[in-house]
């Protein structure tokens, strides 16, 4: 009779944290995901305060690339055409300045909602993606900043004509039209930048194989020149700009889901070798 008693008194420690969180209740959850949510936003409002004060610093920032477009300063002309258009410039930049410091505080406080409700191996699991998600995020942005929104620039200022006898057209850019440009991109290069993590994740929990990505070659060029499409401006330059870095994630991302089969490989050999001796 003893013998059939010990496996149920076996690490009980080990069984209450495995299952640590999920006798919780619908309300209490309910209050939980409230709390979270009120941490992010006081993080998002308190923030948005403080890039507010210095919008003209992020403006002047996020004027980097038009600077590097140009060959003087002096040739940066932005106008706006109504009277309120530059204050809600500026709150918009105050508004995306406080997301883009707000992100992990955000991201810590989803991972503290759901880690109760995992299991011990799949905290330990999700952290390294915790911590992924915003240095991918960050790459995508600089992308933009230092590579493609200079070029678009240089390629859109070449349009520009003039001389004796001919008409002028020259480029007049809206504050607020260059600040959308610039913002949509860093957050739409962002999010694509997702990829590896995003893929590696489903293929740590064996939704996804390498041997699929690589028969889905094809179709995941398709969907990425449709997402480019979608989430770019309508030019060819920032949608290019866009479908080509997404594409090489595609294959980095093939690669790190080859490496974490590999290592599921030797675990489970190592496993059976324990469990066999």
């Amino acid at each position: 009779m003893a013998g059939t008693e010990t496996p149920q008194l076996e690490n009980p420690e080990s069984e209450k944290d495995e299952l640590a969180g999920s006798e919780m209740p619908l309300l209490d959850h309910l209050i939980e995901l409230r709390k979270r949510l009120m941490y992010s936003i006081v993080a998002v409002a308190v923030l948005f305060i403080g890039c507010f004060i210095i919008s003209n610093w992020i403006f002047n920032l996020l004027l980097g690339p038009y600077k590097a477009a140009v060959k003087n300063i002096e040739d940066v002309h932005l106008i706006y055409t109504a009277p309120q258009e530059f204050f809600f410039t500026q709150m918009n930049v105050a508004f995306f300045g406080a997301i883009f410091l707000a992100f992990p505080v955000i991201a810590s406080q989803i991972y503290m909602f759901v880690a109760p409700g995992l299991y011990k191996k799949e905290r330990k699991a999700f952290l390294p993606y915790l911590i992924a998600t915003p240095v991918f995020f960050l790459l995508g942005a600089c992308l933009v900043y230092f590579g493609v929104m200079p070029m678009a620039l240089r390629f859109f200022l070449g349009m520009q004509e003039g001389g004796p006898g001919s008409v002028t057209i020259t480029m007049q850019t809206r504050v607020s039209e260059y600040l959308s440009l610039i913002m949509t991109l860093i957050l739409a290069f962002g999010v694509c930048f997702q990829l590896p993590v995003i893929l590696t994740l489903l293929a740590q929990i064996g939704v996804v194989g390498s041997d699929f990505l690589k028969k889905g070659r094809k179709y995941a060029i398709v969907i990425i020149l449709i997402i480019a499409a979608l989430l770019s401006p309508p030019d060819p330059l920032s949608q290019i700009g866009l479908s080509v870095p997404m594409y090489l994630l595609y294959e980095f991302s093939i690669q790190a889901v080859r490496w974490v089969e590999r290592r599921r490989a030797i675990k489970e050999a190592a496993e059976k070798a324990a469990s066999g001796g």
